[in-house]
């Protein structure tokens, strides 16, 4: 299968969870459908999901939660 990399479209801080009291969205080895939001990203307090693009597996986070990203920065890849 191949893979396909999900990637930050815009810079900001990287969160896993929808809100500090929360499990995270996606654990590796989960199972994600296009659409599914993966993480989120936050730029001056406003909140931008960040979407599964195919259906498949996370093989691995790129990015830590709370990481700050780049804009094209790779957040993980999907299997």
């Amino acid at each position: 299968m191949e893979e396909k990399t999900i990637v930050s479209p815009i810079p900001g801080v990287f969160y896993r969870k929808p809100s500090p009291d929360k499990e995270v969205y996606f654990n590796e080895g989960d199972t994600v459908k296009a659409g599914d939001i993966i993480g989120l990203v936050e730029v001056m307090k406003n909140y931008y999901e960040i979407k599964a693009e195919a259906d498949g597996v996370i093989e691995r986070f790129l990015a830590d939660d709370e990481q700050l990203l780049d804009a094209g920065q790779e957040i993980a890849i999907l299997k």
